[in-house]
């Protein structure tokens, strides 16, 4: 990697994190020496990038949290990899979160330029991805989840616990496990005050309390 390439990751890396991240750290994830790391943030500093050095636990070198820099610029290749990815996991129905994974990568294809996407299509088709779909999910209760996770709101669900058998009860959503062809919600049941895991695909109906 250029020194001018690494200069850019660099300044990229820092604004992704946010938080202290010691030389040692970056100069592993770069592949230079540590000398080399603190020349590059003496040059971000002399760009006028706000480059801090933390103490203390969590500590490390940070940029002043309230800087901002301009939008991301993805190159061909990296929006390629973006998409395809993000295209693979939906219709594989992997993720709940589909009205967010499909806002986010009309992001990334809208960051780049017209002839950016036009290099953009081969190179996405040219990528594919075999495999079992997870089992359907009402396109109700993937929203209502989508809304619980990311604004962690309870969720009141109706479940199938087996044919016929319908249960109901509202939790709050640990976190979300793909298992092959099937996604788990691992929640917290606030009605029995215990740790319950449900698959997506067998809740019935879903909405935010």
């Amino acid at each position: 990697m250029r020194r001018q390439e690494r200069l850019f990751a660099l300044a990229e890396h820092l604004r992704g994190r946010r938080t202290g991240v010691t030389a040692e750290a970056l100069a592993e994830r770069f592949g230079v020496t540590v000398r080399t790391i603190y020349r590059d943030l003496d040059s971000l500093r002399a760009a006028e990038l706000p480059v801090q050095a933390e103490r203390g636990r969590g500590g490390g070198y940070a940029l002043d949290r309230a800087y901002t820099l301009p939008p991301v610029n993805f190159t061909p290749r990296e929006a390629a990899l973006l998409v395809t990815l993000g295209r693979f996991a939906a219709e594989m129905r992997l993720l709940p979160f589909t009205d967010t994974l499909a806002g986010a990568l009309d992001k990334v294809r809208g960051a780049l330029s017209a002839s950016a996407q036009r290099e953009l299509v081969p190179l996405a088709d040219s990528i594919q991805f075999i495999g079992v779909p997870a089992h359907a999910t009402r396109p109700s209760v993937r929203k209502a989840v989508e809304q619980a996770w990311f604004e962690h709101q309870p969720l009141r669900i109706a479940y199938s616990t087996q044919p016929g058998i319908i249960s109901k009860r509202v939790v709050r959503i640990r976190s979300v496990v793909m298992d092959g062809h099937i996604t788990f919600l691992n929640c917290d049941d606030l009605e029995l005050n215990e740790k319950r895991q449900f698959r997506l695909d067998r809740i019935i109906e879903a909405c935010v309390t």
